[in-house]
């Protein structure tokens, strides 16, 4: 571990604690009347307006440059947004997607249309993007997109289906993962990355209900959809390689082990009326050690991605300890104190409890199945 992650984290800025201490006024404030129970949605709670008011002051799009609409910030300072929005259970899904890893992308391989296009408004926290990967019956295998771009006069005709897509019947754009050349027995070759705009024809999306009852899953169905050539991002047939690296920048932030802040911060809350309960001391030390340690690689792996590094394998490690540790969480809960979770409850912590254990599930699911994230770790260490 100590070879893997021997770099530093961003360095220090002067002004990090300031920017901390505003960041968690403006909050107190915004999310005054924000109940627990909403807190637990955290980045898939969605609101267009809380995303306009951190794009008015100036916290999306924090690292990117000035003539694209960003402030160039350094990362550390756009990590202690991130922790404070989670950590607060925010509802920061509008814009997540276009500042983690949509933007960012178009920003180093896009075309300048692309950039001019796109990346001041999502700076402005007022454009939304949602991510076209994942496809029936393929699960995290990426290399078996079965989406085809077929090239024609002036661009190319898309026929597939993509799912479990985040936000997709609210979003305005997607970066949409397709094969647009060779067959499916090339795997990594031949594969592209195209930015479509949603409300091009041809397109349906179709909403999917989750285990919560919420409906912010989707199936969005291509049918002989026209894309202009001025749709590619990067280069034609070089998507396996941008689409790696995009993962790094959706694998490795701290969404992948605060997902469950709520409701470890309700348990604490409740222990603390119980003082002298040794156990409970020793596990919530326990709990506190492990985040310390993920946040610790997480941020390590910001400072790789600040050098223009790419840090497939590290984010991988962090995604899948950063699992781990969320998925534990309800379990610890139970065995503390002795509550019924109910969604409908009055009581804030069963309903807290009850969203966030009826999520965990999906925290080892979204961005990559244990299974795939630990035969990439695997193979980055040599071992297969």
């Amino acid at each position: 571990m100590t070879a893997i992650f021997d770099f530093p984290a961003p360095p220090e800025a002067p002004n990090s604690d300031a920017l901390r201490a505003e960041v968690r006024a403006f909050l107190a404030e915004e999310l005054a009347d924000f109940p627990p129970r909403e807190r637990a949605l955290s980045w898939t709670g969605f609101s267009a307006d809380f995303s306009r008011k951190l794009g008015e002051r100036g916290w999306i799009a924090m690292t990117w440059p000035k003539e694209y609409g960003g402030h160039e910030r350094s990362a550390l300072d756009r990590y202690v947004v991130m922790e404070e929005l989670l950590a607060a259970g925010a509802p920061v899904a509008a814009h997540w997607i276009s500042d983690r890893q949509s933007g960012p992308l178009i920003l180093r391989v896009g075309t300048q249309e692309q950039k001019d296009l796109v990346l001041p408004k999502i700076a402005a926290g007022e454009c939304f993007f949602c991510i076209g990967m994942s496809e029936p019956d393929s699960g995290s295998d990426l290399a078996a997109t079965r989406t085809r771009a077929t090239p024609v006069e002036g661009g190319f005709r898309v026929n597939g289906t993509k799912v479990w897509t985040t936000w997709a019947h609210k979003s305005h754009y997607m970066i949409l993962f397709c094969r647009t050349d060779g067959g499916p027995e090339d795997r990594h070759k031949g594969v592209s990355q195209l930015l479509v705009d949603l409300t091009t024809p041809g397109i349906t999306i179709r909403p999917i209900k989750d285990l919560t009852g919420g409906e912010h899953f989707n199936e969005v169905v291509f049918d002989d959809v026209f894309l202009p050539e001025s749709a590619v991002i990067g280069t034609r047939g070089d998507g396996w390689n941008q689409v790696t690296s995009e993962l790094a920048f959706e694998r490795s932030g701290p969404e992948r082990f605060l997902s469950s802040m709520a409701l470890l911060q309700e348990l604490i809350g409740r222990l603390s009326q119980q003082p002298g309960n040794e156990r409970a001391e020793v596990v919530i030390g326990r709990l506190s050690a492990h985040l310390m340690v993920l946040r610790r690689l997480s941020r390590s792996v910001s400072g790789m991605l600040e050098r223009g590094e790419n840090p497939a394998l590290q984010a991988s490690m962090v995604k899948d300890l950063g699992a781990d540790f969320e998925q534990s969480i309800p379990d610890i809960a139970r065995s503390l104190i002795e509550c019924e979770p109910d969604q409908t409850a009055r009581e804030e912590y069963a309903a807290t409890f009850a969203e966030v254990l009826l999520s965990v599930p999906s925290y080892s699911l979204r961005g990559g199945t244990r299974e795939i994230l630990r035969g990439i770790i695997a193979r980055g260490l040599g071992l297969r």
